[in-house]
């Protein structure tokens, strides 16, 4: 069972009331985003509030983090209010949908942990369906919301298993919206290749791409690169 509670340098975060719990993904995902002048930042599907506390901790700017779930919503209300950015981040109960149809401007950086299972085995519980399957956010809206929200010079990170970002990759590239860099995510020497970090922009520039492994050959064994990658956040590191 995992822990209730994950603590980190500058903040903790409460995870009873969320689906799904702290992750590899989203500590990959919020350490990996580079972009310290964003002044308006989008965190879609923000479960725990993770992302946005990690993107807070390093950008000076706003943040606006959506979550269709009732329960991640409470929950990452919660960890915001614990968090020495409370000031700086307004948690929504919304669709990306839905919040398309109310947004009034646009964002200097998106990032998104989003949903990526199209035709497996759906788990039991809707919340964690919800969190894991892409019923409620196909990788279309996903790309619309992008599309609407993102300034012409703005930053969309995201990360998705390996099969899943290509094809998004390729919807991406039909709108316009180019791969500019990828760094492909291994968890062990062991093991094949599991997830891709992707930064998309609408200015077409020099694609750049490397990988991170994340442990040797024992469990826990963390490389060197990956310590450097979430040295701020873990607080073993």
């Amino acid at each position: 069972m995992p822990n209730q509670e994950f603590d980190f340098k500058q903040f903790k975060i409460i995870q009873d009331k969320c689906a799904m719990k702290v992750g590899t993904d989203a500590v990959l995902l919020g350490a990996w985003v580079n972009s310290p002048n964003a002044k308006t930042v989008l965190d879609i599907g923000t479960g725990t509030g993770i992302i946005a506390l990690m993107l807070a901790q390093k950008i000076g700017g706003k943040i606006d983090a959506i979550d269709i779930d009732q329960g991640a919503f409470i929950q990452a209300t919660e960890n915001v209010n614990n968090s020495p950015w409370a000031e700086r981040i307004t948690v929504a109960h919304t669709s990306l949908q839905e919040f398309i149809a109310t947004a009034n401007h646009r964002y200097d950086l998106i990032v998104s942990n989003p949903p990526y299972f199209v035709d497996s085995y759906k788990a039991s519980g809707t919340s964690r369906t919800n969190a894991r399957h892409t019923d409620h956010l196909p990788y279309t809206d996903l790309l619309n919301g992008v599309l609407q929200l993102l300034n012409p010079m703005g930053k969309f990170y995201v990360i998705l298993p390996t099969k899943e970002s290509e094809v998004f990759s390729n919807m991406a590239l039909e709108h316009k919206l180019y791969l500019t860099k990828l760094t492909r995510v291994i968890t062990r020497t062991d093991k094949p290749e599991k997830r891709l970090l992707m930064r998309f922009e609408f200015t077409k520039k020099e694609f750049s791409e490397d990988t991170i492994l994340i442990e040797q050959d024992a469990r826990h064994s963390y490389t060197p690169e990956y310590k450097e990658l979430t040295k701020d956040y873990y607080l073993n590191f």
